[in-house]
């Protein structure tokens, strides 16, 4: 009997009804402020700045710090090649291919989600979705997989602002001290342009204190009210955008055909491993959803902020790579949280040019921006997560705890935060990143499966969007984010397994005793 009971709590799943009167209460009703226009820039500010000016650089160039550790090697390629092959493979200039790809599965899952968030408007994203689809067990699995998620994404990006930061320091002439300035684990070491080695690979005494700073201080602003924080976001937005298009526009009188060739060096493998790494930053359109239960209209305004910043960002993507990639050769950027600026930098030591000094100083706000606005969307997803299932009571109430005064969950906000901000001042961007690609592609295969199954189960229920083409997209997003998933290494899907055993330890030992589904 006590079997029986487990196995029906494990798999029942919430009432979508029931969700939207439950987040309608007035102790945990959130603020419905946000509208089409601040829904898309949250996207866009959490897309671009958190891989358009970080992890570009390690999707084009790869980690070939990792040849000596198969574990380091991309799954599929131990698959075909028989465990031959060690090592992530760079993309190079072909990284603008891995990017046609990643939106093409961007489209697939990005329609699945638009269609869920239409019908169930309410903070928790993919963890809501799968508990009124897939069950209290899978919506945990998800819960937890969204918080490493979050967290890991926003650790890789406040690491880039850091470099960044860093790289403004030095066009203004300022030199600190890079112990304070860098994270206390380098895998691959720290050099200046010249290639003088600062400090050798593996852990030395220091903390990246930028990188700490930022989260906390835009904690401290997302505990005030979103939509204080949406009005700050959208300005952020613009800057970097204009930061964006200027270092295309400048960067196009100084391609060098030749850098270009090869196109793909490292073939196939490479284009899907690229896709594979830099994928976790379009979780920007995960973070719209997110926050659709603070929408006037969700089942309008989330299709369009999810579509928009899509297409926002693809364009913005593909013409940065193709730039990067043309200006210097692709193998310069290796290892390197700061490409764009630092792409710029080299460009203006060797021509002397001003335009080219000047746009270097341009695009750093940019990026500094773009960086402090992703932060403060991921931010807000994580907190969300957190919020969703307290209240699910899978976690202490006091997450979901209300500041009396901004109506925010201050709490689960403020234990994010601190979260993210240690880890941030410890480990490298490119550590931190791989992570978070695994959960996000693992999401994405779950919240497209949730579409299925809803379909299947409640065909009547009303949806404000839906996915064209029946079944079609929904399994060609399922298909395409597995294929992603084999692009990334070993030792990432162990650690994913690991973090997934830690969270089925608290699920049955804890989690599940306070569920609404618990028979005793």
């Amino acid at each position: 009997m006590r079997n029986e009971h487990l196995a029906r709590q494990i798999f029942a799943t919430k009432s979508i009804d029931k969700l939207i009167r439950e987040s309608e209460l007035p102790g945990s009703a959130l603020k419905k402020t946000l509208g089409p226009i601040s829904l898309t820039a949250l996207g866009v500010g959490a897309v671009i700045g958190s891989g358009i000016f970080t992890v570009i650089g390690t999707a084009i160039g790869g980690n070939p710090a990792a040849l000596a550790n198969w574990k380091e090697s991309p799954v599929i390629d131990l698959l075909l090649h028989h465990g031959h092959i060690a090592g992530r493979p760079g993309a190079g200039p072909a990284l603008a291919l891995s990017l046609v790809l990643v939106a093409i599965v961007c489209c697939f899952t990005g329609l699945c989600y638009a269609e869920l968030a239409s019908m169930i408007p309410i903070a928790g994203s993919a963890y809501t979705y799968t508990y009124a689809t897939l069950g209290e067990l899978i919506a945990w699995i998800i819960g937890w997989d969204l918080i490493l998620e979050y967290a890991f994404s926003n650790m890789s990006v406040s690491v880039g602002f850091a470099a960044h930061f860093v790289d403004l320091l030095d066009w203004l002439g300022f030199r600190l001290s890079p112990k304070w300035l860098s994270p206390a684990y380098l895998p691959l070491g720290l050099q200046d342009l010249a290639g003088k080695d600062i400090y050798a690979p593996g852990w030395h005494f220091g903390f990246n204190i930028p990188a700490f700073l930022i989260v906390i201080l835009l904690t401290m602003i997302l505990v005030r009210g979103i939509r204080e924080s949406a009005r700050t976001n959208n300005i952020m937005v613009l800057v970097k955008m204009v930061a964006i298009l200027v270092f295309i526009f400048v960067g196009l009188h100084f391609i060098h055909p030749a850098n270009y060739v090869p196109f793909s060096p490292n073939g196939w493998s490479g284009v899907l491993a690229g896709g594979s790494i830099i994928f976790f930053t379009y979780i920007g359109f995960d973070s719209v959803s997110t926050a659709s239960e603070e929408c006037c209209n969700p089942q309008r305004d989330v299709p369009i902020g999810i579509i928009a910043t899509l297409i926002v960002c693809t364009i913005l993507y593909i013409g940065v790579a193709l730039v990067l990639t043309g200006i210097v050769p692709w193998q310069t950027v290796i290892g390197d949280a700061a490409p764009v600026v630092n792409a710029l930098k080299r460009l203006t030591l060797q021509t002397g040019s001003p335009l080219l000094h000047w746009t270097r100083l341009i695009v750093l706000l940019g990026a500094i921006i773009g960086m402090v606005s992703s932060i403060l969307v991921f931010q807000l997803g994580q907190a969300r997560v957190w919020f969703a299932m307290s209240r699910d009571r899978l976690l202490p109430d006091i997450f979901s705890r209300l500041h009396p005064k901004f109506r925010t969950p201050a709490f689960a906000t403020w234990f994010a935060g601190i979260l993210v901000a240690i880890p941030a001042g410890l480990f490298d961007v490119g550590t931190l990143a791989e992570l978070s690609n695994i959960g996000t592609l693992f999401a994405f295969v779950l919240v497209s499966i949730g579409v299925l199954v809803l379909r299947h189960k409640q065909p009547e229920r009303r949806r404000g969007f839906r996915v064209p083409g029946g079944p079609v997209f929904p399994v060609l997003s399922v298909i395409f984010c597995v294929l992603l998933m084999a692009g990334l290494p070993v030792r990432t899907w162990e650690r994913f397994f690991i973090w997934l055993v830690i969270g089925l330890v608290v699920y049955f030992f804890y989690s599940r005793k306070r569920s609404e589904f618990y028979k005793g």
